[in-house]
């Protein structure tokens, strides 16, 4: 009741009466239901706000609730393998789409070359596949994850990738009249990143009090936009974390009570007391002794006079607890975009239909991160590393500068799909090839591979089967 309607009773109740009935019935009028304030909505109390407004009181803490999920739940580590195995998988080809054939094998062997980790990484400790990997599993869970360009020698070509945290970002950098500086990153007036301010630490792990500031150019920061006013990120699990932690905390209590209902508690009860035993002034007296404390398969023993035995078996709950956790998983797995076939690998509930149908949708799920990682992170880090290929003389291209986009020319084939029931997929792939509904090159690219090779492979074979006389032409 506001101040106005206290007064109102305060002078006149029958006309405060009146009021609060026509606004009950006004609410019972109103167009959404979603707007009412009734008796169902009393406590549900929102504000609308800017995306940071709302994201920056929560950010670090939801951040670190996910990795300790990430550490402590299986149900967690679930959701994220499963986009690590089918966005990234064994990797991303490259294939080089210049019109110099002989350039474009150039190009590919170069570029394997530097995918290991000696050439790729700062550190040397991670191949290019694996920080695709990486990005994947962070950006999920922290909600993002940085790469810094760096130009050094002693690889195949002077340029490495850097990966920072998000947690790296030197929140306390302040702006001014002539900067504006928000969370560790420098904008522009249409908050375009300028700068990029990281936190310095030494060879302990310790923040040392100072900071390097990156121009934008030179870094990769990877996260998801979901708001126009959103300027940094926020954990993609922020939806599903506490479901996920209500199941851990619901399985433990569940595992506790099957270890005890899986013991055998006996209890002895005696019908006569034992001498000496009654009154205040008496003293307590040591129990009758067994022949055998613990109990054993088979085994036959004799009571004292007068006992007798309590078994304690406490109920199962091992069956609900079951179906609970299924239906717990299979809301976080939607949550996330995945089917619960996909999180669990359980296919005991699905047909071949259904399971291909789910494969279907997750497909959707897994090439949205597929699509976001090639515009965002393979296309800027392979357009650097031909750039630097150039200019170390790895690659001699003359007319480099003048033809830019035409050499930078490539496509991304992400890892491939495999079906339920090859034979059915490959009869569907005959006709639809036969048809002319695809080409070769999407039929190899769905299953992860180049048609270029896979024409040049079979000729190779095909020759050899010649050669060595195991088939004729007719």
């Amino acid at each position: 009741m506001s101040w106005i309607d206290s007064a109102l009773a305060y002078i006149s109740p029958s006309r405060a009466y009146r009021r609060e009935a026509w606004r009950r019935a006004y609410n019972e009028l109103k167009s959404y239901d979603a707007g009412a304030d009734d008796r169902l909505n009393a406590g549900w109390r929102v504000v609308n706000a800017s995306a940071e407004q709302t994201d920056s009181m929560y950010r670090d803490t939801i951040r670190a609730r996910a990795r300790d999920l990430e550490r402590n739940s299986d149900m967690s580590e679930s959701i994220i393998g499963a986009f690590e195995r089918n966005v990234v998988g064994t990797g991303f080809k490259l294939q080089a789409k210049t019109d110099d054939e002989n350039l474009n094998t150039e190009i590919e062997e170069l570029w394997k070359e530097w995918c290991k980790p000696r050439n790729c990484d700062v550190t040397t400790e991670q191949s290019f596949d694996e920080m695709c990997r990486m990005a994947i599993r962070r950006k999920r869970l922290d909600g993002g994850i940085i790469f810094i360009k760096r130009y050094t020698a002693g690889g195949v070509v002077p340029f490495v990738l850097q990966a920072r945290e998000v947690d790296d970002l030197d929140n306390m950098q302040a702006g001014s009249s002539s900067k504006r500086i928000k969370n560790g990153i420098e904008y522009n007036d249409h908050n375009r990143p300028i700068a990029y301010y990281f936190k310095a630490y030494d060879i302990h792990g310790f923040y040392t009090g100072r900071s390097e500031r990156v121009e934008a150019k030179d870094v990769i920061f990877l996260w998801r936009k979901k708001r126009p006013s959103q300027i940094r990120e926020i954990s993609e699990m922020s939806p599903t974390i506490t479901r996920i932690r209500d199941v851990n905390s619901y399985m433990e209590a569940v595992s506790v009570k099957e270890r005890v209902a899986a013991c055998l508690s006996v209890f002895i009860r005696r019908n006569d007391p034992a001498p000496g035993g009654i009154g205040r002034q008496s003293k307590p007296t040591k129990s009758n002794q067994y022949e055998g404390k613990t109990l054993s398969p088979g085994m036959i023993m004799e009571l004292n006079p007068g006992d007798d035995v309590s078994v304690v078996k406490p109920p199962s709950q091992g069956a609900s607890a079951a179906d609970f956790v299924r239906l717990q998983q299979n809301l976080t797995g939607s949550g996330q975009g995945l089917s619960y076939e996909a999180i669990t690998r359980d296919m005991s509930r699905v047909n071949y239909s259904s399971a291909r149908q789910g494969l279907i949708e997750d497909d959707k799920t897994y090439k949205i991160d597929q699509k976001y990682l090639i515009d965002h992170f393979l296309t800027e880090v392979y357009e650097s590393f031909l750039i630097s290929a150039v200019l170390s003389g790895e690659l001699n291209i003359k007319d480099f500068w003048t033809n830019k986009k035409g050499y930078f020319k490539h496509e991304w084939t992400p890892p491939g799909q495999k079906w339920i029931d090859p034979l059915k997929e490959a009869n569907a792939n005959k006709v639809a090839l036969e048809t002319n509904q695809t080409t070769l090159a999407e039929l190899a690219a769905s299953s992860g591979h180049d048609w270029r090779e896979i024409i040049e492979q079979r000729a190779r074979e095909m020759a050899y089967l010649k050669e060595k006389g195991v088939i004729f032409d007719e």
